[in-house]
C-alpha cells in the first residue's frame, strides 16, 4: 500500500497529466464514500464522495482519499461495506495500460 501511495505521489507532481488519467472516477463521482457503491475503487467513484473530494479526480484524489485512509486498508483489495473485495491492483493495472507507449515509459 505504501509503494503505490508513493508511486502515486510521484506522478502527480512530475507528470499531472498522466495523473489526471489514472483512476479517474466516473462523470460527477468522487472518491472516499466507504458506504457508497465504488466509492473506493479506481476508476468508479460514488455521487457524493469523501468531504473535499472533487468530481472526476484521478489519481491524486483515489490516493488521498482511498489509499491513504486507514492504514491503507483499500490496497490491493478494497475493505469498504460496499465496494467490499474489488481489486483495486488490478483496477490501477488496467488504468496503466490505457496509457500511450511514451506514458507508459514515464511511469515506469
Amino acid at each position: 500500500g505504501k509503494d503505490v501511495v508513493q508511486f502515486a505521489k510521484a506522478v502527480e507532481i512530475s507528470h499531472p497529466t498522466i495523473d489526471g488519467k489514472v483512476c479517474k472516477a466516473g462523470s460527477s463521482k468522487k472518491y472516499g464514500k466507504e458506504s457508497e457503491t465504488g466509492g473506493l475503487t479506481c476508476g468508479v467513484g460514488s455521487s457524493t464522495g469523501a468531504d473535499g473530494a472533487v468530481a472526476n479526480g484521478a489519481l491524486k484524489e483515489f490516493r488521498r482519499f482511498v489509499l491513504e485512509v486507514d492504514g491503507n486498508k483499500h490496497w490491493p483489495i478494497t475493505r469498504g461495506s460496499t465496494d467490499k473485495d474489488v481489486s483495486n491492483a488490478e483496477k490501477v493495472a488496467g488504468e496503466l495500460t490505457k496509457l500511450t507507449p511514451e506514458e507508459k515509459t514515464i511511469v515506469a
